[in-house]
């Protein structure tokens, strides 16, 4: 590899827990940038530490994002400056994206270095579909605002990811119950460390499970999605007929209705026609 890396900005996913996991590539980027924007010194130390390199760091969090990121941006044009969160790839759950904006509207080059993502190996690991997924992040903390979102996590058909806490988790389980249903779901934790381990069952099995026993570190729950849907009655068709046809002909009416519902669009027409004469 090239010891001397091109000015811009390198994007560097870490190890989730084992540090075996970290890339050579990886390794040699963070050994050989000029510094490393961090979540916490402490914890990027370590990892330094474990690669035997010594790189000047800066700290890059919530808190002082928006005070640090234009002297980060100013100095991409000629150094080679690294992005690492504390665990994972750089930019999920975390405000790395408004330094690749701004990076990028600046001029300069932006480079990923891919790796470890704790939703990912989540999902590899719960036996869920994997084939369409919803990355959520942390829900809110607060009962009533965790209700609104996951109302609107329930009308989306697609397998659900979200992080969370050991002691928030029995609590979420439980609202996921109230707002999407006891659909299947894997509760993982220690992702990549010796006592990793995948969880299954209903979110009301594994609510029950762990509200007397709260797991330690942080977790990723991963949801099934929603089984079919009750097929639509004709009372439904009706209702979605007489809301197309203040809009359409006929025939489009029953086209649009069709492909919503999943019916038969000439049964459709058919019915379309009988309720344009009926009124």
């Amino acid at each position: 590899m090239i010891d001397t890396l091109s000015p811009g900005l390198y994007i560097v996913a870490t190890p989730i827990g084992n540090l075996g996991d970290l890339s050579p590539r990886a390794a040699h980027i963070l050994g050989h940038v000029a510094a490393i924007a961090v979540e916490d010194t402490r914890v990027t130390a370590g990892l330094l530490r474990h690669i035997g390199a010594k790189r000047p760091m800066i700290a890059y969090h919530d808190h002082n994002a928006d005070r640090v990121r234009p002297g980060l941006v100013a100095r991409l044009g000629n150094e080679a400056i690294a992005l690492v969160s504390d665990a994972g790839t750089p930019l999920i759950s975390d405000p790395g994206y408004k330094l690749v904006r701004d990076a990028r509207a600046a001029g300069h080059a932006v480079v990923t270095i891919p790796g470890p993502c704790a939703a990912i190996a989540a999902l590899t690991l719960a036996g869920l579909p994997t084939d369409r997924f919803l990355f959520a992040g942390f829900l809110p903390a607060k009962a009533g605002a965790k209700a609104s979102a996951i109302a609107e996590l329930a009308t989306i058909r697609t397998t659900l990811v979200l992080y969370e806490s050991g002691p928030r988790l029995a609590a979420t389980l439980a609202a996921l119950v109230d707002g999407l249903g006891d659909r299947e779901a894997a509760v993982t934790r220690e992702i990549t460390k010796k006592f990793e381990e995948a969880v299954t069952g209903t979110l009301s099995a594994l609510a029950a499970r762990y509200a007397e026993a709260p797991p330690k570190g942080e977790i990723v729950v991963v949801v099934a999605p929603p089984g079919e849907a009750a097929p639509a009655s004709a009372e439904d068709a009706d209702t979605a007929l007489a809301e197309a046809l203040t809009r359409l002909p006929a025939a489009k009416a029953a086209g649009e209705v069709a492909r919503r519902l999943g019916l038969d669009r000439k049964a459709l027409y058919t019915r379309a026609l009988a309720m344009k004469d009926a009124g």
